[in-house]
């Protein structure tokens, strides 16, 4: 099996790239699933865009309502510099899913959350319309010449998964573990790779991320694997837990990406997955420990320093001025 310690070439890699802001068109949009939709866009800023890692993360620039454009900042030296007196746009974060340099294309796909300005936007966009993108600022290189990569993820890792498929060699093997709403959200891959996919469904799981750490627990991990995780922080930390410390394989044999995101997921799901993974409940047990041990010992800080300011020796009084001379008693 090939490893990073026998192959120079399966070295990951970071890349830099200038920062630089584009304004965007929409070309087409085309929804994939009921909970997918994605949206080519277009434009003369594209000429020198670079996306170098399957897992890449532009900043996506949504117009403020009753505007056409959205404000876009420009590259400072500590920066993105927004203009004054004008609001800040709203922002998020989200994966190029295909980018054509000769046609200048750009394809980003949004999740269909619930909620959110970005699936609020997609489920209304139109050929014509104007969105700004940001980045990416930096590539992390995953090579494809592992013989084993584990995908795991959830809706809005899609874009990433997909996009790394097509990037993998023949002969490749790959296993992807992804959760999505129902199954109606479930995609197809176009993958050279020897492709073993496992999909879970929220619908049928008690709470968002539970029949996915499942099957993750219960998936075969060889001594080195290739790990990219596309899930919101909580699930993302279950999930290594599954793979490495509950596996007792090494850690380092891992490369865990960042997630692909758009909408951030709402903020109940990620408390309701963190409350109910034994892991997490442990890790938050230690973490009131820890928070009780450190309040314990600010209070005693100041309980001993209050005794030392009592048995300080007190400043030496001033002289007493003194007193004047009785008058004589006019009583004799």
């Amino acid at each position: 099996m090939l490893t990073k310690d026998n192959r120079a070439d399966l070295a990951v890699h970071r890349v830099r790239h200038p920062l630089k802001f584009r304004l965007l068109q929409v070309k087409a949009v085309h929804a994939l699933t009921p909970h997918l939709i994605r949206v080519t866009f277009t434009g003369d800023d594209l000429q020198d865009f670079v996306s170098a890692s399957f897992d890449d993360h532009i900043k996506v620039f949504f117009p403020e309502p009753g505007a056409d454009q959205p404000v876009l900042p420009e590259a400072g030296s500590d920066g993105p510099v927004f203009p004054a007196g004008l609001p800040r746009p709203t922002a998020r974060d989200f994966t190029p899913r295909r980018f054509d340099a000769d046609a200048r294309e750009l394809d980003i796909e949004f999740a269909m959350h619930e909620a959110g300005p970005a699936a609020t936007w997609a489920a209304q966009a139109k050929v014509g319309q104007y969105l700004g993108i940001g980045g990416p600022r930096g590539s992390l290189v995953i090579p494809t010449g592992f013989d084993w990569h584990l995908l795991i993820g959830d809706d809005t890792a899609l874009p990433a998964i997909a996009r790394r498929l097509e990037e993998l060699p023949a002969g490749t093997r790959v296993a992807a573990v992804i959760e999505v709403a129902d199954p109606s959200a479930q995609i197809e891959f176009a993958t050279r790779a020897e492709l073993h996919i496992i999909w879970r469904h929220r619908s049928e799981s008690g709470y968002r991320g539970e029949a996915l750490l499942q099957a993750v627990r219960e998936i075969y991990l060889p001594e080195t694997v290739k790990a990219t995780c596309g899930l919101p922080a909580n699930p993302r930390r279950c999930v290594r837990c599954a793979t490495t410390c509950a596996r007792n394989v090494a850690s380092t044999s891992r490369a865990f990406a960042r997630p692909a995101t758009g909408d951030r997921v709402p903020r109940r799901y990620t408390k309701r997955s963190t409350t109910d993974c034994p892991q997490h409940a442990r890790n938050e047990q230690r973490t009131l420990d820890e928070l009780n041990v450190r309040e314990h010992r600010f209070r005693m800080h100041h309980y001993l320093r209050s005794i030392m300011t009592r048995l300080r020796p007190c400043r030496p009084c001033r002289p007493c001025r003194p007193c004047r001379p009785c008058r004589p008693c006019d009583r004799a």
